[in-house]
């Protein structure tokens, strides 16, 4: 497999520093995972609860932001990399207050379904 190019911009970080990057990144992948089948379970089991409409578009929202949130974990890993690499600070990311949002929303939302369904 080909090197990427940044790999060869400033000095390899101590191994243990790229190992919990990928740790971290295998977390972040963890997580859209979860999303993914909390998204499937609902459309596949929750055949009681609220408008089928709703449960699907919920779903469907929980996929998307599982797809989302796999390719933001590679960006975050490959830019934790180059930070590390290069000495620079490692760089700020919108996924942790953006991925805390939704999954507020959605319990929200799957709350207020078992309330109006029960």
């Amino acid at each position: 497999m080909r090197k990427p190019n940044w790999q060869s911009e400033g000095e390899d970080p101590d191994y243990r520093f790229t190992l919990a990057n990928e740790r971290t990144f295998l977390a972040w992948i963890r997580t859209a995972l979860a999303l993914l089948a909390g998204g499937v379970l609902l459309f596949e089991f929750a055949q009681q609860i609220g408008p089928r409409v709703v449960v699907l578009i919920l779903a469907l929202g929980l996929a998307v932001v599982a797809a989302v949130l796999g390719g933001l974990s590679y960006v975050r890993w490959r830019g934790n990399e180059i930070a590390m690499r290069t000495g620079r600070p490692l760089p700020r990311s919108l996924a942790i207050p953006l991925l805390s949002t939704i999954a507020l929303l959605a319990a929200a939302v799957i709350a207020v379904l078992i309330l109006v369904s029960g």
